[in-house]
This record gives C-alpha cells, sequence and structure tokens, in this order.
C-alpha cells in the first residue's frame, strides 16, 4: 500500500532561491524583518502598541516561545524577539476571514491551498458550521454552536468517544476549565500538544527527579559555568534565549552544543539590543561543537558519564560529587557499572564523532561546577527519547547538578503555556491525588482510567471508537504524524470543533458536521462579563505570571477561550454536579480561586498572580534537593547503549521548522539563516551523502519512507540542498514532511511520535536540476 500526500503539499516553488548559510544569528537583519513583517500586517501604529507591551508586566505574555522573562525592572522596552514580532502581527493582522470568505472559498478550493496561504486571510471573525454534506461553511449563532456540541456529545453511547485537545496557547484559566469540563462529562481523554514534543521530558524526569519540569531559573542560566545545549536551535525556535546566554558568557560561561545542524544560533549572536550587535560584531556562543548523528545523545552521554567515573578515579574527590549522590539518589553502583563497562565502538558509531571531540566535551564537564544542561525537540523525538532524557539526569546526579545556584536540568519547552498546561490538569494520565481534589472540590467523582493521548487519539478516530473531536487551539491535522491517516480519522469523525484565531488545515480537514468557533487572541482586550478580565500562564521555568490584552478584538463576536469553554459546557452538562460555568465566564478570579484550592503549588493562587511579575511554582528538587519520587530519592537509570540501525541504501531524516515558522504557522517562505529563500520543498543533505548516492546538489527528488506495517509513506518534489549535517543524516520542514513519520513510530514510554528519526530513501524524478 502506498500513501501519497495531497495535491496542496506538492506546490511548485520557481521561485526558491538558496544562498550561503548565515553563521550568526539575530543583528540588523533580525529588526528589518520583524518591523517589516509587523508594519505590513498590523500598520505603524498598532506595531508600536503591541510590540512595546510585549512581554512587559502590564502587558501580554508572547503566544510564541515559553522562554522565561527577566524579571519586573530589568526587562529591555523591547522585551521581544523576531519570532515574537512575527506572532503577534500574525495574530493583529489587518486581515479578516467571515462569512463572505466561507461563502466564496468551498472545502475542496481550500484544500488546494497551502498552510501559508491559508494563514495569511486573516482572523476568524464569526462562528461557522459546515453542515453534513455541505462544501461550504455558514454562519451559525453562538448558542446554536453551543447546543450543536451539548447535542452531540450528549448523543454518544460513552463519553469516552469524544476527544478534547489543548494546544500550548491556552491560558491557564482556560485549562482549567476545560480539564474540569471534560472529566465532568465523563472521561480522561485530553490528548494534548505536549504529547507531541517534550512528553518524553515529562516521563523521564518524573521517574528520575520526580517532577516533569526543569529545575533551573533564568538567574541560573546566567551564573552557569557550562552550558549544554543538546538538540536544539535557540536562534529560530527560542531566539530570546540568546540574550541570557549573552549574559552567561559575558559572566565566563562555556557553552557545549550538541546538534546535527550547525545552526547560527549556536555560533553567534548579534544583539539587536546593542551597537556592537547591530554592526554584526556580537558575541561568539559554542566553544565546543559536536555534530551529532540524530539519535546519538544517549550513546553520547553515557560516554561522557564514563569519562567522569575515569576522571573521578583519576583525581578522587574533584569530579564527581558523593556527598550528594549518598544523600540524595539511589542506584548508583549499578549506573556506575553500567558506564564503565563502554562500548567504545558503539559509541563512535551511534554518535559519527571522535574519541578526542567526546573526551574535550567530558572535560568540560569535569573543569565546572555548575552545569545547566538544556534540552529540546531535537532530543525528545527519538524512539530512545525518555532514555536519553534519563542519562542526561544521570550526568547531573553524578556531579550534584540540581538544587545549586547556576545548575540544574532546562528543558526548553516551545509553545507558550504547554507547562501551564499540564500543570492544570490537562494530562489523559493525571494522578489519583490531583482528581482527588478536584472531585471534592467540586462534588463529583472524576473518571480514573487514563484517558487516550495524541497517537492514541488519533487510532481511537481511524477505528471509529471516537466520534468527536474538539480542539481548543492549535493545528491537530498539520502537526501530527502521519498526515494521511490522521487526515482520514479526522473526517470520518461525526462532529469535529475547532476554538481558533486563524484559518488552519484542520478547518479544512474537518468531520461530517464541522464548527469553527472564533476565539479572543492575546494581543485583545477582554470584557467577558463586562469587566477587563486578564489570564495567566506559566514559562518553561515554573513562573507564573498574568497577560491582559489592550487592542479592540477583530470582530465583535469573538469570545474568550474560558466563555467559549463555559458556553459547551453549560450547554452540554446543565446544571449537573452545580458546577458554576457563568460565574466563572463573569469573573476570572473566581476560576483562579479554584485553581487555588485543587492544583498543587497553587495555594492562594489569585493572590500571589497580582504581585508584580508573578510568582514561582515549587519545585522540590530545585528548591530543597527533595525528590518526589516513589524511592524518595533521585534515581539512577541503567538503560542499554541503543541506536536505531539504518538499512544500507537509507538515510535518517529529521523533521525542523523554517525560521519564518512557529510550530504549523508559517509567518513566510524564508529561512535565511539555512539561506533558503522563497520555498520550503528542500532536503538538507551532507556533500557525502551526495555523492554516496549519486545526486548532485539542487537535484529534484520524492521522499519516501517505510514502516514495518507495509505501507509505502511518500513527499513528494523536493530539492537537494548541500548543507552542513552528519553522513546518513537530512533534515526537511515540518508539516510537508509529516506524512513520512508513521502514526505506530513512536518513543518508548512517552509515545511521542518519533519526528527526528524516520528513515526514508531518495527517489530521483529526472526533473532538471536547479
Amino acid at each position: 500500500m502506498t500513501l501519497r500526500p495531497t495535491d496542496s503539499t506538492v506546490a511548485p516553488e520557481p521561485d526558491l532561491e538558496v544562498t550561503a548559510p548565515k553563521t550568526a544569528a539575530a543583528g540588523l537583519p533580525a529588526v528589518a524583518v520583524s518591523m517589516k513583517m509587523a508594519v505590513q500586517q498590523m500598520g505603524v501604529a498598532h506595531t508600536a502598541r503591541n510590540l512595546l507591551r510585549l512581554n512587559q508586566v502590564d502587558g501580554f505574555d508572547c503566544m510564541s516561545c515559553a522562554w522565561p522573562d527577566p524579571a519586573p525592572g530589568e526587562r529591555h522596552t523591547a522585551e521581544f524577539c523576531e519570532n515574537g514580532a512575527k506572532a503577534v502581527a500574525e495574530e493583529a493582522t489587518k486581515e479578516r476571514v467571515g462569512p463572505e470568505f466561507f461563502a466564496t472559498h468551498s472545502l475542496a478550493d481550500l484544500e488546494t491551498h497551502t498552510e501559508h496561504w491559508l494563514g495569511k486571510q486573516g482572523r476568524l471573525t464569526h462562528p461557522m458550521v459546515r453542515r453534513a454534506g455541505s462544501e461550504h461553511y455558514e454562519p451559525i449563532d453562538w448558542d446554536d454552536a453551543f447546543a450543536l456540541v451539548g447535542e452531540h456529545l450528549n448523543a454518544l453511547a460513552s463519553p469516552d468517544e469524544a476527544l478534547f485537545y489543548t494546544s500550548g496557547r491556552t491560558s491557564n484559566e482556560a485549562a482549567f476549565l476545560y480539564q474540569l469540563f471534560v472529566r465532568a462529562f465523563g472521561t480522561n481523554n485530553l490528548p494534548d500538544c505536549s504529547n507531541m514534543c517534550h512528553e518524553s521530558t515529562s516521563v523521564g524526569l518524573a521517574d528520575t527527579i520526580g517532577i516533569g519540569k526543569g529545575s533551573v531559573s533564568l538567574s541560573d542560566v546566567h551564573e552557569a559555568d557550562l552550558i549544554v545545549i543538546s538538540g536544539q536551535n535557540p536562534g529560530t525556535n527560542h531566539p530570546r534565549m540568546l540574550s541570557a546566554l549573552e549574559i552567561a558568557k559575558q559572566n565566563g560561561a562555556k557553552i557545549l552544543a550538541i546538534n546535527p545542524l550547525r545552526e547560527a544560533g549556536l555560533l553567534k549572536f548579534d544583539n539587536p539590543q546593542k551597537p556592537l550587535g547591530l554592526a554584526g560584531r556580537g558575541t561568539e556562543l559554542a566553544d565546543h561543537f559536536l555534530q551529532i548523528r540524530s539519535d546519538g545523545d544517549l550513546a553520547l552521554f553515557q560516554a561522557i558519564g564514563h569519562l567522569l567515573l575515569k576522571a573521578e578515579e583519576e583525581r578522587p574527590g574533584s569530579v564527581v560529587d558523593r556527598e550528594f549522590i549518598d544523600e540524595h539518589t539511589v542506584g548508583y553502583e549499578a549506573y556506575a557499572a553500567n558506564v564503565r563497562d563502554l562500548d567504545w565502538d558503539a559509541v563512535l558509531a551511534a554518535t559519527g564523532l571522535t574519541r578526542a571531540e567526546i573526551e574535550t566535551a567530558a572535560q568540560m564537564f569535569a573543569d565546572s561546577e555548575r552545569i545547566v544542561n538544556c534540552w529540546a525537540m531535537g532530543i525528545t523525538q527519538h524512539r530512545n527519547a525518555v532514555a536519553t532524557i534519563k542519562e542526561f539526569v544521570n550526568v547531573a546526579l553524578l556531579q550534584g547538578m540540581i538544587g545549586k545556584p547556576g545548575a540544574g536540568l532546562c528543558p526548553v519547552r516551545g509553545h507558550s503555556n504547554v507547562q501551564g498546561d499540564r500543570t492544570m490538569g490537562i494530562w489523559e494520565r493525571s494522578p489519583d491525588s490531583f482528581l482527588d481534589a478536584l472531585g471534592a472540590e467540586f462534588g463529583f467523582e472524576p473518571p480514573r482510567e487514563h484517558g487516550l493521548d495524541a497517537v492514541a487519539a488519533v487510532r481511537a478516530l481511524r477505528d471509529g471508537k471516537a466520534k468527536v473531536f474538539v480542539g481548543m487551539g492549535g493545528n491537530f491535522v498539520a502537526a501530527m504524524s502521519d498526515t494521511e491517516v490522521t487526515e482520514a480519522a479526522l473526517r470520518s469523525a461525526e462532529l469535529t470543533v475547532q476554538v481558533s484565531t486563524k484559518l488552519n488545515r484542520s478547518h479544512v480537514v474537518c468531520g461530517k458536521t464541522a464548527l469553527i468557533l472564533p476565539t479572543l487572541g492575546r494581543t485583545e482586550r477582554d470584557l467577558t462579563g463586562g469587566v477587563e478580565q486578564r489570564v495567566t500562564v506559566e514559562d518553561s521555568m515554573s513562573a507564573v505570571h498574568a497577560s491582559r490584552g489592550r487592542m479592540k478584538p477583530a470582530g465583535d463576536l469573538l469570545r474568550s477561550e474560558v466563555d467559549i469553554i463555559c458556553g459547551i459546557a453549560g450547554a452540554t452538562l446543565g446544571d449537573r454536579h452545580g458546577i458554576p460555568w457563568h460565574a466563572f465566564a463573569k469573573d476570572y478570579d473566581e476560576i483562579r480561586e479554584r485553581i487555588g484550592r485543587v492544583v498543587p503549588g497553587c495555594e492562594g493562587y489569585a493572590d500571589k498572580v497580582r504581585q508584580r511579575g508573578g510568582f514561582t511554582l515549587p519545585h522540590p528538587p530545585r528548591d530543597s534537593r527533595s525528590f518526589p519520587t516513589k524511592q524518595g530519592k533521585a534515581v539512577f537509570s541503567v538503560s542499554p547503549l541503543a541506536a536505531v540501525q539504518v538499512p544500507a541504501g537509507r538515510l535518517v531524516l529529521q523533521t525542523i521548522r523554517s525560521h519564518d515558522q512557529f510550530n504549523t504557522t508559517i509567518y513566510g517562505l524564508d529561512d535565511r539563516y539555512r539561506g533558503i529563500h522563497s520555498g520550503r520543498r528542500v532536503v538538507f543533505i551532507s556533500r557525502a551523502d551526495l555523492d554516496e548516492f549519486g545526486f548532485a546538489d539542487g537535484d529534484i527528488v520524492h521522499l519516501v519512507s517505510e514502516w514495518d506495517d507495509g505501507v509505502t509513506r511518500r513527499a513528494d518534489g523536493f530539492r537537494l540542498v548541500e548543507y552542513s549535517t552528519p553522513k546518513g543524516c537530512i533534515a526537511a520542514y515540518y508539516p510537508e514532511t509529516n506524512p513520512l513519520v508513521p502514526l505506530d513510530s513512536v518513543a518508548l514510554e512517552s509515545n511521542t511520535p518519533t519526528s527526528k528519526w524516520v528513515v526514508v530513501r531518495l527517489e530521483q524524478t529526472g526533473e532538471p536540476r536547479g
């Protein structure tokens, strides 16, 4: 069986140009691009008003990455990055998508357009419905829309036939109410975007340190001696992190960068807020760069552990923190025995590095008193992702790098409030302690059976076991793996509901009956209940703060996420359990009072978020070196040295973002750091692989992935671009290459799609070279 992408994903790119990649991030070009895009979409006045409020104490939180803000009083007037400016411009655009648009464009027509085109049409302004059998969306009244959702949900044979997805832009207040409604309805089917990205982190850290969150603060990054950046591209995905790295470098820190691609944001930062940065004379970043093979990090960190133990034997008491190990950990002896018996040949094969390169990196660990280890989806989206993260923890425990200033574990979350959503209970496997507190507060017994994650949700729709899909933000169809399977699954649903600000592919690939419910954006004033409301979010470092938009909403009919959830809940549950949905929509402080009584660490939540700059949630390993694991201590783990084997004639594909992109939102068609202009259908490939496979730079190829289910998955019409990447490892943008990621190819333990490890072959098309 062969699956091919739809025609809309194979658009020709006649204007595609390739230039030399950049060796520095940000600088004057970042300022120019930011201002150009912002003014084009928002106009001059709105650009000034919005950007000067972005990430400020009395302003609104950026809707893109979750990098933490500096303390109040330490923030720059322009406390935003290029991608933050793009995200605000995308949301605050002057363009509108209303009933006339949908009357003009059928679903069949919309399906021929790219994700970039769909997003550029503008803000959704009216609730819309696609009736069964119709090819067009048409307007619907809000009350009728809520009633339609309630009718479908209450007609299900079981609440478990419904799926309730959440994206990372949802506020804490909305997330808390959403999971409350879903559990009051009777299911734990709460898949979320964490399932696709940092679920491996949550599993690995929970098993080893007892909490699925990082253990550092922003000041720890500033004070570190060594910052390790693994599987992460901060220049594109978390640009404000570059300012923190610059401060650390000025304080004397060294940076060890570990990544298959030599990214500009790992090499040099031209700070656009400083004259030298604008002049291109910025800060050199990586002191040592390891260009590792995809999925080689597990082997690398076992080798680093091996070398640290060896250094400790040579210099007792100088490398390994035995006092910390003896007092705060279990499992050390088994771990030490495992890494002492290291197969160096396997390490070098898995990593593609030399022994000398690895020894240099290990020496950097041995010479450092304070180490912060950062990682992102280049680590979490592999089959061995959880074991790799546990190996990160092993090395940190070996040197006592948790619970001390300037040191710790730093998973860098990709979306604005994805960590806050999980804190608020958006999890298909919430612990009984959370469910007990929720039930006690609201007077009902929450369901206890674990629900479905994102992968399982697609399977349930595909197999007819789920019939309703509700998406609270995001673009599930484009974000999820195995695009054709996912699209067929969503089309089979009796009802799909998308709560959204902008048009995207999940509105086009929809259920037999479909609703689009337009919601307020972060930039906009929320007057739900007749008063000015604010919401709260949590960043990657467990800091919680308020966010309040000030702009006039894009349309008079827009409602807040809180208001929409309360409307759906009221229409579905009525007065079941006596939950005061109307009161919650009227005053968000009522929600925060309940959060304070239910969510661990949020006692007094309503008062704490009134503090200037918010507050930081407790984190026992960071705060007191106490580890809430089953063992009561931090856990050393023993994992086999594993790396997935690649058949002859095949390559390993990792999916990546372009610089003009945030998640599935495509801001533009340039990736200037990598030298790609006016196009996206490219494959980055090494000169060694071009020579071995008989291709040339500029050849047009088809990508074909093979999985053991007998299905051949394809993505056609990509241009090969010679690039600095390890032999055997290639890279291409998502969502264009999501069709190649099999639904059943997931990380062990976390069930995260393996979007950074897809075995593919290249097929020549016979088209002329570019």
